[in-house]
């Protein structure tokens, strides 16, 4: 869990400009007993810090550990994070992906049949589980920027799932008798190319952002890239799959036939 979770502290500093980042990183490594975040932050000699003591005092700490490699540095800004508040992101985070959840399956509910709402939910779990597996095997760090692109995450295999959903009920609706494998089939090849075309130029976005964007959106783009080959294999496989298994037929879309009006005497 990053520092935005967990609590830390941020500071900028600036130093001389042929001081390296491996220099600043191996020597407050070593003072502080701990894996320091060290990031270029604009101009040459501008760096931002970010480690978890709290408690320590900056200016003593970084004299100390600089001192070898720039005695003159100056701190051009610092900030806390509190563990408290580092508790409430937690708290809120999870009631924010909670709602999500809810809300998506009351709408899918409201839109579509149970048993495809049902495969679009399992979906979209999956994508989840899927990114948060990946960042806890790794030990990427997990913050802010990261929360919100598992956000986007979700509502992008929602979207997928549901442009898919849709075509499977116009395609029932029309062929109520047909078997139901060739119908899902048809669905699928339908939106193929809309799902290829759609993903295809997001990851190019996103892995530009993971090229270019620096360390900062590193993990951002990762669980962007992850999620879009996740939400486009869950909506196509788990999406379409999971309802035949909980008993889907096309006739649940069958027209109803309307009544016979009596005649009035």
């Amino acid at each position: 869990m990053g520092l935005d979770f967990t609590g830390g502290v941020v500071a900028d500093i600036q130093t001389k400009s042929d001081v390296s980042q491996v220099d600043l990183k191996s020597h407050l490594d070593l003072a502080l007993n701990q894996d320091v975040q060290v990031t270029a932050a604009g101009s040459e000699g501008h760096w931002q810090l970010r480690f978890n003591d709290t408690n320590l005092d900056l200016r003593e700490v970084l004299n100390q550990a600089l001192s070898p490699v720039d005695s003159h540095f100056h701190i051009t800004n610092s900030s806390v994070i509190g563990p408290q508040v580092g508790l409430e992101m937690v708290e809120q985070g999870g009631l924010a992906i909670l709602a999500c959840f809810v809300l998506t399956l009351l709408y899918l509910s409201y839109r579509f049949e149970w048993r495809l709402a049902l495969g679009s939910i399992a979906a979209l779990l999956y994508d989840v589980v899927i990114v948060l597996g990946l960042f806890a095997v790794t030990q990427i760090e997990f913050n802010l920027t990261v929360f919100a692109a598992l956000l986007a995450v979700m509502g992008y295999s929602l979207n997928d799932s549901i442009i898919i959903s849709d075509r499977i009920r116009e395609v029932f609706r029309a062929e109520p008798d047909g078997k139901i494998d060739a119908l899902l089939d048809q669905s699928i090849v339908s939106t193929l190319s809309r799902t290829l075309v759609t993903s295809g130029t997001t990851l190019v976005t996103v892995s530009a952002l993971w090229l270019l964007g620096g360390s900062a959106l590193e993990g951002f783009a990762i669980a962007l890239c992850v999620g879009i080959f996740s939400g486009t294999w869950s909506s196509i496989s788990i999406g379409t799959l999971l309802p035949t298994h909980v008993g889907l037929q096309p006739n649940h879309y069958k027209p109803e036939e309307p009544e016979s009006l009596e005649r009035m005497p």
